[in-house]
């Protein structure tokens, strides 16, 4: 595990074709389906949606792009077709602002109040109800059952109050107003109401005040500070600062023992405080027990707690002599975890024993712990409590198995369990309304629409219906929703269904570009987009393998690959072959060690250098100490695919040996960006 080869064997290939849902009733359709699945979705012959898509297409782009009068009248095909009410719905929310619209808006929200396109058309009308200031209106068509954000909620108030119907609201808007959190402009004329009433006290913005500072929130704490008195605003200012400026605030009530500070309030700026500098905290630590009077272990548990915890994430020695320090009852799991994780960077294993042992008993009982406490038992000279461990873990199906089959001396399987498809059965869920508009916007290319219909679907189905639905999200291709849908059902053991290759010219193309295996290619893709070449993430990040365009040019130009544009990124031909590349030279900045690579991949090849040790240590030790848990569990499922793509390849037992690797120091040359 802890090397790649350069070359891999060739990937299965194959891709589960579409079927087809028509609109025809459903008993004569489920034949239609049946006919289309095995003939295949590529021949448009077959295809009586055709041109309805087709129309429905030019139809819907130009709802949202033409002025209402331009509609001329619609087609046969169009009329017919699954999705017209969307075209409907997309013309209606251009004429939310227009009073004579109202009628038909009304019909149509009578029609198809279960359809998605109703819901957003009704939020738009809403909002243009409550800009216009139509209160009547706007409480004919509000349902507090339906329409739940706070926007809509506040607008009702605004119009109850408008109106003058009052009466109860008053409880009602004071709830609204004590949350942490600011609140949308929807709400001011309800908070102006309140105030003008004189409800809002100086014990109720008091509270509300400490709230948002608990929730990390200063700024809103300093704006409701404001309107309190001097003594009333000091100490809520005190902690926004503790909250903005840890250091100096903490190191001010250290140089100052007499000033006065909220217990609640030191805590959270010791925690912060400790979050930037870690060191720091730990040398300062005995200063802030003497000046601040905490007296006692129990007292100076939470703070040294704080410490211990950014030690360990920073991964230096002395977060063992702090947790030492911390009282079991200030534990939660996370402290729980990093004593454990700290006792394993030292390589301590009486103390990664005892830590695990220490734990609630539901945490001890998760997969990762029990092969932590089968480590231990192992280095501690216990063979027979080890092989105990390592055997209970092995079935489990999961990076920790891998773990343990590699300690256990044997060559790994996963373990392959059927969820039990019936073509019959996905023939007919796919002729309920609901499924059919779904496939529809999947082969329109509206993912989001197609996910809102999908979950209206879904939502309704009994579990073992809901067990087809992902049989039938796969057979359209439609990998994203049918892995998502069977991981909340706890299903992930179909491997042949979850774990296609849709790619398999791109991944060829990909590996020969970069010599790496196939298989870490595919684990990347379906770790990072799940087969959805469009991917966007919030971060910039795009396509199969989600790079960044900045990025992906840098490799274009190094690997002498065509120069990637935004929208090329978002072609498989350009994205895989790119992201392999990239892939291909973080693995040899990082010596050939491969958690290191694919965390690069992750968290970027600088953090992982911090991360690295001074010595070689245990890849498994190394791995579990990644700080970041995004990236520890990214590095762990990367992995776990690798084995399950190879396995499905050869459908041989895995030799895993390799996985016992250690984790080195970088040359300073190989380490360079």
């Amino acid at each position: 595990m802890h090397q790649l080869r350069r070359n891999a064997a060739p990937a299965a290939s194959g891709v589960p074709c579409r079927p087809l849902a028509l609109a025809l009733a459903a008993s004569a359709l489920l034949v239609v389906l049946a006919t289309l699945r095995t003939a295949g979705a590529g021949d448009a012959g077959n295809d009586p949606l055709a041109e309805g898509r087709r129309q429905f297409l030019a139809a819907y782009a130009a709802a949202e792009n033409a002025p209402p009068e331009a509609v001329t009248e619609d087609g046969e095909a169009l009329r017919a077709y699954p999705l017209y009410p969307y075209v409907l719905a997309a013309r209606l929310q251009q004429r939310v602002d227009d009073p004579a619209a109202t009628p038909a808006i009304r019909a149509f929200l009578a029609e198809h109040a279960g359809l998605p396109a109703a819901r957003t058309l009704r939020n738009r009308w809403l909002m243009a109800l409550a800009v216009g200031k139509r209160w009547d209106d706007y409480l004919s068509v509000y349902d507090a059952g339906i329409d739940d954000s706070v926007a809509a909620r506040c607008n009702a108030y605004a119009a109850r109050i408008a109106l003058d119907r009052t009466d109860g609201l008053t409880d009602a808007v004071l709830t609204e107003w004590n949350v942490p959190k600011s609140l949308p402009g929807a709400c001011d004329p309800a908070v102006d109401w309140l105030r003008a009433r004189g409800l809002l006290t100086p014990e109720r913005i008091g509270q509300r005040a400490r709230a948002a500072l608990a929730a990390g929130e200063p700024g809103l704490a300093r704006f409701l500070a404001a309107s309190l008195t001097a003594p009333e605003r000091a100490p809520i200012v005190q902690w926004a600062g503790l909250i903005e400026k840890p250091r100096e605030s903490v190191e001010a009530l250290i140089a100052a023992p007499d000033t006065a500070v909220e217990p609640a309030a030191l805590q959270d700026g010791w925690r912060r405080y400790a979050r930037s500098d870690a060191e720091a905290a730990a040398d300062r630590f005995p200063a802030l027990l003497q000046a601040r009077h905490i007296e006692g272990a129990e007292a100076a548990s939470p703070y040294a707690l704080a410490v211990a915890m950014q030690l360990a994430l920073s991964r230096k020695p002395r977060a063992l002599e702090f947790f030492a320090m911390a009282q079991p009852g200030d534990y939660d799991e996370r402290a729980w975890e990093w004593q454990a994780r700290a006792a394993l960077w030292a390589g301590d294993w009486s103390r990664v024993r005892d830590a695990i042992a220490a734990m609630p008993e539901a945490l001890r009982n998760q997969t990762r712990w029990k092969y932590w406490s089968a480590r231990a038992a192992d280095q501690l000279g216990d063979a027979a409590l080890a092989k105990q461990g390592y055997s209970a873990v092995v079935t489990t199906d999961n990076w920790y198995a891998v773990l343990s089959a590699a300690r256990l001396g044997q060559r790994f399987a996963p373990n392959l369990q059927s969820i039990g498809l019936s073509d019959l059965e996905m023939d007919r869920l796919s002729a309920e309304p609901a499924f059919l508009r779904a496939h529809e916007f999947v082969l329109c290319d509206m993912e989001t629409l197609a996910v809102s219909e999908w979950r209206a679907g879904y939502a309704g189905l009994a579990q073992p219906a809901q067990v087809q639905a992902i049989g039938l999200a796969a057979r359209w291709g439609w990998h994203l929703q049918a892995i998502s849908a069977a991981a909340k059902l706890g299903l992930f053991n179909d491997y042949d269904l979850l774990y296609p290759r849709p790619y398999d010219s791109e991944v060829r193309k990909g590996a020969g570009v970069s010599g790496l295996p196939q298989d870490l290619i595919y684990a990347i893709i379906r770790q990072e987009s799940l087969y959805r070449a469009d991917a966007r993430s919030s971060a910039g990040a795009l396509g199969l393998m989600q790079l960044l365009p900045e990025t992906a040019r840098r490799t274009a130009k190094a690997w002498h690959l065509p120069l990637a544009t935004r929208a090329s990124l978002l072609e498989p031909s350009v994205n895989v072959p790119l992201g392999s590349a990239y892939l291909r030279g973080l693995l040899d900045r990082s010596g050939g060690q491969a958690p290191l690579a694919i965390g690069s991949y992750n968290a970027g090849p600088g953090a992982v250098r911090r991360w690295l040790p001074e010595s070689p240590m245990a890849m498994d030790a190394w791995v579990e100490n990644i700080p970041y848990n995004e990236t520890r569990t990214y590095v762990q499922k990367v992995s776990w695919h690798m084995i399950v793509f190879g396995w499905l390849t050869e459908r041989k037992p895995r030799d895993v040996a390799s996985w016992l690797g250690t984790v080195r120091p970088l040359a300073v040359d190989a380490a360079a960006d």
